[in-house]
């Protein structure tokens, strides 16, 4: 994870994360006027960006998700929960480049693009996952404040990120892809490897990481419904939070998701562009 801090020496990724961070909120600030839940979340196509963004801008894109998500809150759903809100659009941008490169081996086209069948399938996963993790964080933190249930905000936040960057993403990253790569702004291109870890244990980290988030998000839909009486979309809002003791069972998921992705790499990504560029870079 080394790469969210180190990224900062870097003017270009600073950019990155105020343009990402700009173009999140201008989106979002407009579709207020369409809540789902009055005060916590409405409808979202915007949330494509977050995965488009993390997979070319990296780290950048991430900290630019998190940051605009938040100013979006300020123009409608600022509230204790908006703390979930950044660490869950966080997650939104940065699962995209981190899972990336633990499905594609060293010497493979590991290219954030959707040239082939298996990139196709990849991305498709990386937006399943990544869109249960941001739900799980969002919905724990505002469950054990008892702001709202669990299952309730849950299943509103998974559909509507799983909405956004299956239906929409491919077609973005189809139009931005060959421009960010032509101007050089890949977070690949910029970064260096030595500011980038290196894969410890891919294939575990991997694995950690979707139990924490698809174990996460069945477990608490699971307790909500069937424990305490928590519904789905509206059905759930009068019912109530769960609080405490859901809050604390989901603790060992959250803690999956954040052992796996220390386990996660990037430094094979960065090590690979530079081949492809066939010259090292100016540090």
């Amino acid at each position: 994870m080394k790469e969210i801090f180190t990224m900062w020496r870097h003017t270009q990724m600073v950019v990155l994360v105020a343009l990402t961070a700009a173009i999140y909120a201008a989106t979002l600030i407009p579709t207020q006027f369409l809540p789902i839940i009055p005060g916590f979340t409405n409808i979202r196509p915007a949330n494509v960006f977050p995965f488009v963004f993390g997979l070319l801008f990296g780290p950048a894109g991430a900290w630019g998700s998190a940051i605009g998500n938040l100013i979006n809150d300020f123009f409608g759903t600022l509230g204790p929960g908006s703390i979930g809100g950044f660490i869950g659009n966080f997650f939104l941008g940065f699962l995209p480049y981190k899972m990336w490169g633990a499905f594609f081996r060293r010497g493979e086209d590991m290219e954030p693009n959707l040239s082939s069948g298996k990139k196709v399938v990849v991305f498709i996963a990386i937006t399943v996952l990544a869109s249960a993790v941001c739900a799980v964080w969002i919905a724990w933190l505002n469950d054990f404040l008892g702001l709202l249930p669990f299952a309730a905000l849950a299943s509103v936040i998974t559909l509507n990120n799983l909405l956004a960057g299956v239906v929409l993403g491919p077609i973005l990253l189809l139009v931005l892809y060959p421009r960010v790569k032509r101007w050089g702004l890949l977070w690949t291109e910029i970064m260096v490897p030595d500011e980038v870890p290196a894969a410890g244990a891919a294939f575990l980290g991997n694995v950690l990481v979707w139990a924490g988030g698809i174990g996460g998000l069945i477990v608490g839909l699971v307790l909500g419904l069937g424990f305490y009486d928590q519904g789905l979309a509206a059905a759930g809002f009068a019912t109530g939070a769960a609080g405490l003791a859901l809050g604390l069972i989901m603790i060992p998921f959250l803690a999956l998701i954040v052992i796996g992705s220390l386990m996660l790499g990037g430094r094979e990504q960065v090590e690979a562009a530079e081949e492809d560029a066939g010259h090292s870079r100016v540090r």
